[in-house]
């Protein structure tokens, strides 16, 4: 089976796709980068309104020919539009910019303190009417999570968060687990330094595959949902080349012990923005 038809089941029952393409920061390519995603097999984009980009995913996913509903599109709701309490218009404008009527995967992006409850009712509202087909949150820790659960009428499907082999999330990634929430991995090749790393180097030569295909098949061995970003073409495809090969689990175990709990991104208690 093709990496991209392979997927996970989320709590309500939707399907998405274990790799996809991430466009934080893919800028005016983003267009070019997305047709030639989907051109190649990819079916799962991931977008959020903060990137200035989702009018550009949503071009390139009509001019693709391929039928909406097997493209899987995820998009998030912004800081600001907590703060401001926009967040339905945030939804609509989303939609406007994707050109679809409804959203496969909508997460809040981060946890603002004191937004959650009223993003989360605002989420629910469109869940139920189904314009959004599964929503979620992003970069959310246990305290988020228990927060949220608390009084939730919806369990989030996933929880999106940096996730590489130098911060493994392994406590988070249990937690989400016991409560049912996917967990999905941004930054999943830590900015590129896990590309040199010498023990998943060796790791590489051993399977004659790349640093970022051995870390990209952990991820997903480890059942995780995985967005590597490029716009290059070749690392594009190169990415998605993971379906020929299986890590032994002793080549996992030794990617695992690699964890520093070090983030290449912010801390999810202490950003300012």
């Amino acid at each position: 089976m093709r990496i991209f038809d392979v997927t996970k089941t989320l709590n309500n029952g939707v399907k998405i796709p274990v790799l996809g393409l991430g466009v934080f920061k893919s800028g005016q390519n983003t267009k070019r980068a997305v047709e030639y995603a989907i051109n190649i097999g990819y079916r799962h984009i991931d977008t959020a309104a903060v990137y200035g980009n989702e009018d550009q995913v949503g071009e390139a996913v009509k001019s693709a020919g391929i039928n909406r509903k097997d493209i899987f599109i995820t998009t998030k709701l912004w800081n600001d539009d907590m703060r401001n309490g926009t967040q339905r218009q945030a939804i609509e404008k989303s939609l406007e910019l994707l050109k679809t009527d409804y959203i496969d995967l909508y997460l809040i992006h981060w946890p603002v303190k004191g937004k959650i409850a009223e993003s989360w009712a605002v989420m629910e509202e469109y869940y139920k009417k189904g314009v959004l087909r599964a929503i979620g949150v992003s970069n959310f820790l246990e305290s988020h999570l228990d927060e949220l659960l608390s009084y939730a009428s919806i369990i989030p499907a996933v929880n999106q968060v940096e996730c590489s082999p130098f911060l493994t999330q392994e406590p988070l990634t249990e937690y989400c687990v016991k409560k049912g929430i996917a967990v999905e991995a941004w930054s999943p090749l830590a900015k590129g330094v896990a590309l040199t790393n010498e023990v998943i180097l060796e790791i590489a030569k051993k399977y004659n595959k790349t640093a970022a295909q051995i870390i990209i098949r952990w991820h997903i061995q480890n059942d995780r949902i995985v967005i590597p970003k490029s716009v290059h073409e070749e690392r594009i495809l190169s990415n998605s080349l993971v379906d020929d090969f299986e890590l032994t689990i002793e080549d996992m175990n030794r990617i695992s012990a690699l964890n520093e709990n070090r983030r290449m991104g912010s801390d999810p208690n202490n950003f300012n923005f």
